[in-house]
């Protein structure tokens, strides 16, 4: 077993290093970079970002399925018949809208710390506990994503008109079974455009994890930054990674889109 995980880490070693975009065999930075302070290797900082923007990419992508699965969740809340879950539903979004992200993130950060520490104190624990700041961005970006997604999906809820409801009971469907098949592919095709928004925004906003220590391309642009003295040079560069990210999230999600809405044109 321990041979097969050792195997496994290799392969995926090597995988993350042959389709590494920066210092890759075919990598911007092993091109391009060579003999400059952006070389990858022990010579330059070409390594560093690069590492950074896998973090940065495992943020976002970790990020948007628990976003989107709270999300839905949330918004199949706020249309709920009981009256203390709608409220529920609505509190979240109200919370988690109106604070600032950073907040959020280290209320989040320090405060599931102290909450951890205090549940482990009531049963005699005393040791001292740190969390993860890989997963407090992750938790904390989620919510705050979640509680935008919520109401893109309730507006794409409130879009598909009853009566689709009412054709799945007449086919014999129970609710779930309507939510699947009916409901969900207009809701995905309606709610697409504001989710799209929604990543693109993500995107930007995995920097703030670089505060808590989490080694994304921000942080490691600052720490080069601090080192090399070439503010211009790092910060551009950080630039042109985000921009570089959102350009091909654009092209993937464009073909989403397309694939989406191909009922329609096939009408």
């Amino acid at each position: 077993m321990g041979g097969l995980s050792s195997a496994l880490g290799s392969l995926w070693t090597w995988i993350g290093y042959v389709f590494d975009p920066l210092c890759g065999p075919v990598g911007i930075f092993t091109w391009l970079g060579q003999s400059t302070i952006l070389a990858c290797g022990d010579t330059g900082w070409g390594d560093e970002i690069a590492a950074g923007l896998k973090v940065t990419v495992a943020v976002a992508l970790v990020t948007l399925p628990i976003g989107l699965l709270i999300g839905f969740m949330v918004a199949l809340g706020q249309q709920s018949e009981e009256k203390a879950v709608r409220l529920a539903a609505g509190i979240y979004t109200t919370i988690f809208r109106g604070l600032p992200e950073l907040l959020t993130l280290f209320i989040i950060y320090y405060g599931m710390q102290i909450l951890l520490q205090s549940l482990l104190a009531w049963f005699g624990y005393d040791g001292r506990i740190e969390i993860n700041a890989f997963v407090s961005g992750v938790i904390a970006l989620s919510v705050v994503f979640s509680s935008y997604c919520s109401e893109v999906l309730l507006s794409a809820f409130r879009a598909i008109p009853k009566g689709q409801y009412e054709a799945g009971d007449a086919l014999g469907l129970h609710r779930g079974r309507t939510m699947v098949l009916i409901i969900l592919p207009q809701l995905v095709r309606i709610a697409l455009p504001g989710l799209v928004n929604l990543w693109m925004i993500l995107l930007k906003d995995t920097s703030y994890v670089s505060i808590i220590g989490l080694a994304d391309v921000l942080r490691q642009t600052g720490v080069a930054v601090k080192v090399t003295k070439e503010a211009f040079l790092f910060y551009t560069l950080a630039c042109g990674i985000y921009l570089g990210l959102a350009i091909i999230s654009s092209f993937g999600l464009r073909y989403i889109e397309r694939w989406a809405k191909r009922s329609e044109i096939s009408r």
